[in-house]
């Protein structure tokens, strides 16, 4: 990546949160509520590419770095639906 793709990247990044932010707190429209709170979940994952925004880093690299990232996200998403799925069969033996 040269000088110029690095900061396009990192201000893209920070300006997709930005507005994210924006759009979750404005008091108008609950589909740009809806819409803001996708894009602060994307924002927030994609902030993890924010340190490799330098000059010299290769594409490679980024792409990587982004498969870590949806590979982290994937597994607490199954954990997380595996806890509740694991609850609510404790709950149901309670009930018995």
């Amino acid at each position: 990546m040269n000088t110029l793709q690095a900061k396009w990247l990192e201000r893209s990044i920070i300006s997709l949160c930005v507005v994210s932010i924006l759009m979750i707190f404005q008091p108008f429209s609950m589909q740009l509520f809806t819409i803001g709170c996708v894009l602060v979940v994307i924002g927030a994952l994609l902030f993890n590419l924010v340190p490799f925004c330098r000059p010299g880093v290769p594409a490679k690299q980024i792409g990587k770095v982004i498969l870590i990232v949806l590979a982290v996200l994937i597994a607490a998403a199954l954990l997380g639906i595996g806890t509740a799925f694991l609850y609510v069969e404790y709950l149901g033996t309670l009930r018995k």
